[in-house]
């Protein structure tokens, strides 16, 4: 579940400079990708506007609803369903040319009261179950990537949770749960999901198990998720092999609601020892030949869970409540990045981007590429991200295209050769609304 706050997010810096000379200025999604997996967020639905929109965006490469997709939201009252935060998560990330982790079709929490209060017989209930499932997995068909069909199904000691579902239908209905998804989109990939799973121990054994049994019945589950609600300095040591044996099974495996919670207040020393467990957790993935990706459970700690959840901790996401990065976004970086493998000294640029004039709804800016390196550039790429719904209404001196909120410039022919320390500029007009903010993201490529 997601915090709700409306605490105004504080502007970002008026000048920005990137340079491609270190891997921390890509985006993580673009890092992630060249490593073969995913990097992704839960997000709130309500929230996907202005620099919000704006990271969640650029940043990462999946989407996870944090409560649109789950029972009490999407039907609230028997046969009436509510699609808008749902829908509007799903758009977003297509927009954004994202995937989309569903999250839940089957779950003991957040049910609707008309649900929790009724009095249904076994097949009553299953028959209710899998309608549900067809409706909801049946809307976003061949829009899903991965689908969390059976969320939390068992106990700290590896048992069966005495849920609403496990009381009436016994273990039976996680089998008919992934049976009814798969019927329902038979491209999604499908994952039974729960926490404090993510090292070897009493529950991971259970769900080991139940996975076995599920496989041996030919149930069709594609993977299991392991949440990885972590707490600061206790990232199990057996992560890594606990995500190999069940990827031994044939299944995939995937981190997929990641955050490393501390006693506040938050000290340099803790943020260092929590960008240390980041990468560690990310490192495990990557050494799984069948982790999909990462999802870290909202990215900034104005969305985060915790604090309402366990008094007194909190700061537990890469970012902070005023959209800064913290060190834990540099220690998935780093995770993520080859090592080895520094990218080329020969060839570089360097981007920098400035509000020339600005009036009641429009501005003008400029953009300088600078060559950083030691040979002439051959063409040149630059690309940013507008937090506040600014668009580019007319260009000069580069191709320019913007696609929701993020924007790319190419060189033309005539200014794509730069002289060793030399600089080209080209220049926007654009129409803003509210704040012009600068841009976030800002990056340089060398090539044509």
């Amino acid at each position: 579940m997601f915090r709700r706050l409306s605490a105004s997010v504080a502007l970002l810096a008026a000048a920005l400079t990137a340079t491609p000379a270190s891997a921390a200025d890509a985006p993580l999604r673009d890092l992630a990708a060249a490593r073969g997996v995913y990097l992704g967020t839960a997000v709130t639905a309500s929230r996907l506007t202005g620099g919000y929109a704006q990271i969640a965006g650029a940043e990462f490469g999946s989407v996870t609803p944090g409560n649109e997709m789950k029972w009490s939201s999407v039907e609230p009252t028997r046969g009436t369903y509510d699609w808008s935060g749902a829908d509007r998560v799903v758009a977003f990330a297509e927009a954004n040319g994202q995937e989309v982790r569903g999250h839940t079709l089957v779950w003991h929490s957040q049910l609707p009261s008309w649900l929790t209060g009724g009095s249904f017989t076994a097949d009553e209930l299953r028959r209710i179950m899998t309608d549900h499932i067809a409706v909801e997995a049946g809307r976003y068909k061949g829009r899903i990537d991965h689908w969390d069909v059976v969320n939390e199904p068992l106990n700290d000691d590896g048992t069966l949770r005495q849920s609403l579902w496990a009381k009436a239908l016994g273990e039976s209905y996680i089998a008919d749960a992934f049976r009814a998804a798969r019927a329902a989109d038979p491209a999604a990939k499908l994952y039974l999901n729960d926490y404090s799973t993510d090292g070897i121990g009493a529950k991971s054994d259970g769900m080991y198990a139940l996975v076995e049994r599920l496989l041996a019945q030919g149930v069709p589950i594609d993977g299991v998720g392991f949440q990885a609600h972590l707490v600061l300095g206790q990232v199990p040591v057996t992560l890594e092999p606990n995500l190999r044996r069940f990827a031994d099974l044939g299944v995939d495996v995937a981190i997929t609601e990641l955050d490393i919670r501390m006693q506040l207040p938050a000290t340099e020393a803790k943020l260092d020892r929590q960008k240390a467990d980041y990468a560690s957790v990310l490192r495990a993935c990557l050494a799984v030949t069948r982790c999909a990706g990462v999802t870290v459970w909202g990215f900034t700690d104005a969305d985060s869970w915790i604090p309402d959840f366990f008094p007194g901790e909190g700061a537990a996401t890469p970012y902070d409540e005023n959209l800064a990065r913290k060190p834990a976004y540099d220690g998935i970086a780093e995770a993520l990045t080859p090592v080895g493998n520094p990218p080329p000294t020969g060839t570089a640029c360097a981007v920098t981007y400035t509000v020339q004039s600005q009036w009641n709804t429009g501005f003008t800016a400029q953009v300088t590429v600078r060559n950083t390196g030691t040979t002439a550039l051959d063409g040149w790429r630059t690309e940013w991200g507008y937090g506040s719904g600014q668009r580019v209404t007319q260009a000069w001196n580069a191709t320019v295209t913007q696609t929701a909120a993020r924007v790319t410039a190419a060189s033309l022919s005539y200014n794509a050769s730069v002289p060793p320390g030399g600089s080209v500029s080209f220049g926007l007009n654009g129409t803003w609304s509210g704040t012009n903010p600068p841009p976030t993201g800002l990056s340089c490529a060398t090539g044509s």
